[in-house]
């Protein structure tokens, strides 16, 4: 039996609602009446496919973004899109090396 001081003051049970994010969305109604009462995210668009009067990345005849992705930690707002300051690039090769117990 669990016993709780009186002069504790709090709610015993569980909170409802529990588990209500894990259900999946299904359709694009459902996440857009989720994020209209929230706020104006939602559809999230990318950068390669706007204009280049919209974006850094947009413009070209293919979705690429034409230059480096990076850009430095002081660059002005509206160039600062991308990898900001990145201290390294690319896909991490190898791993941890383990030391074999002897």
């Amino acid at each position: 039996k669990k016993t709780v001081s009186k002069s504790c003051r709090g709610m015993i049970g569980v909170v409802a609602g529990g588990g209500r994010i894990e259900k999946p969305m299904l359709k694009a109604g459902r996440a857009f009446h989720k994020y209209r009462v929230k706020r104006n995210c939602w559809p999230r668009v990318r950068g390669v496919a706007m204009n280049p009067v919209d974006h850094p990345h947009g413009g070209g005849n293919h979705q690429h973004i034409g230059h480096p992705s990076t850009c430095r930690r002081d660059a002005p707002p509206g160039q600062k899109v991308g990898l900001i300051a990145a201290r390294r690039t690319g896909i991490i090769r190898g791993g941890v090396a383990m030391n074999p117990v002897d």
